[in-house]
């Protein structure tokens, strides 16, 4: 009886052995054609700069980033790779407020200033999806501290204004589309198109295609985050320890390359 107990036991861890070897073969053959796949895409990727502009003063965003950020699902084309600010933190990023204040506050602390090396522009216009008209977006680094108590006297912060727009829209359009294919998605890949128009040619004078991809295939135990840990296995890379801290930005970044802002006046 004892013999009989025993060669069940093997048997039985014999079979888990064979499934979980099966399980752990298929696995590794699909992340074997998931890197591949993403190898092909990469080989698309990079920056291309047709024409540059300088002195330029606002740019048109022809597609805002609302809503709330993707961090897992699978299948939404919200372009994970091109992931930044949302709602008024994108409109404001393009804004030259927004790269002033890190060196205010600096100066304010007695610490030495260091620059992002942006400028922003002096306003952005965009249709407002909730009522559909064009506004133009300024904006200027206010102290409130100095009027209202519950403030630190030295806060800084950003503050967004928009009017309505009149006349022609700026010259120059910024979208983003997500280039991801059904194939991308089922091996948990991503693509981004990011763009600059010249709106009175119709013509894209600049284009960002990036990729990126998730080792883990999707696994999300523990709290993990798939496309935040797809954004270190990025073609083009995004910089820093933790890139996906760097995405944040990375439109105004690349826009400016190619639409240099106008310098401030002394």
């Amino acid at each position: 009886m004892k013999n009989t107990t025993e060669q069940m036991v093997i048997a039985i861890l014999a079979i888990l052995f064979s499934y979980s070897s099966i399980a752990h073969s298929a696995e590794s053959e699909r992340l074997d054609g998931a890197t591949a796949l993403f190898k092909q895409r990469c080989a698309t990727a990079g920056e291309k700069i047709d024409r540059t502009v300088s002195d330029v003063d606002g740019v048109l965003l022809l597609k805002l980033r609302t809503g709330e950020l993707n961090y897992r699902q699978q299948y939404r084309l919200n372009d994970p790779y091109g992931r930044d600010y949302h709602g008024e933190g994108y409109i404001k990023s393009f804004l030259r407020a927004h790269h002033e204040l890190p060196g205010q506050v600096a100066q304010m602390q007695g610490r030495p200033v260091k620059t992002r090396g942006q400028l922003g522009y002096s306003y952005v216009e965009a249709v407002d999806p909730k009522d559909g008209k064009r506004y133009r977006y300024t904006a200027y680094i206010d102290r409130p501290g100095i009027s209202d108590a519950k403030y630190f006297k030295d806060y800084l912060r950003v503050v967004l204004e928009s009017t309505p727009a009149s006349g022609p829209p700026p010259r120059y359009g910024v979208t983003y589309d997500d280039i991801s294919t059904p194939e991308d998605r089922r091996n948990w890949i991503a693509g981004g198109s990011l763009k600059v128009i010249d709106l009175i040619e119709n013509e894209v004078i600049a284009e960002r295609i990036g990729y990126m991809m998730d080792p883990g295939q999707g696994a999300d135990g523990g709290g993990r985050s798939p496309w935040l840990i797809a954004a270190s296995y990025a073609c083009p890379a995004f910089g820093g320890a933790r890139p996906a801290l760097t995405q944040g930005g990375q439109t105004n970044r690349f826009v400016e390359k190619v639409l240099r802002p106008r310098p401030k006046s002394p």
